[in-house]
């Protein structure tokens, strides 16, 4: 039976944690990337169309503002779900509270995609659009 000597020990140790490093830097590159593309393409929703689809009213102006300030919303509320994912990671584990985030902002997402418009629902758009903003956010935390 033969055993690793302390110099061989330290490298295969050495070697396991840079192999897992690189998966952690590959995995969070992702998940960021993931991230920042769907507020990148939010961000240009609310400029081109969502001032005139979800907040109509006398101003363009502030239709507008009103439109950015859901995008607001979303990185507000983004540190308490990052507290959330923080204490539920340690709990039940990273990888269920990665999938689970996925999950809520791709859900989230989708549903803006199919949202009816104010001159459809009324004043139940923005707020349906506020709400999925926030959960948005709060998964992206």
């Amino acid at each position: 039976m033969t055993s690793l000597s302390d110099p061989e020990k330290s490298q295969a140790t050495q070697q396991i944690n840079s192999d897992e490093a690189r998966r952690v830097v590959l995995a969070s590159s992702i998940g960021t990337t993931v991230e920042f593309y769907d507020f990148t393409l939010y961000g240009l929703a609310a400029v081109l169309v969502f001032g005139d689809q979800f907040f109509p009213s006398s101003d363009p102006v502030v239709g507008q503002l009103l439109a950015l300030a859901t995008l607001a919303a979303g990185f507000l509320i983004r540190p308490i779900g990052g507290l959330f994912g923080g204490h539920f990671g340690d709990r039940i584990g990273r990888k269920r509270v990665l999938v689970w985030s996925f999950m809520i902002m791709g859900v989230a997402t989708l549903m803006i995609a199919f949202l009816p418009t104010y001159s459809q629902i009324g004043i139940l758009a923005p707020i349906i659009l506020l709400v999925l903003r926030l959960l948005q956010g709060f998964a992206a935390g």
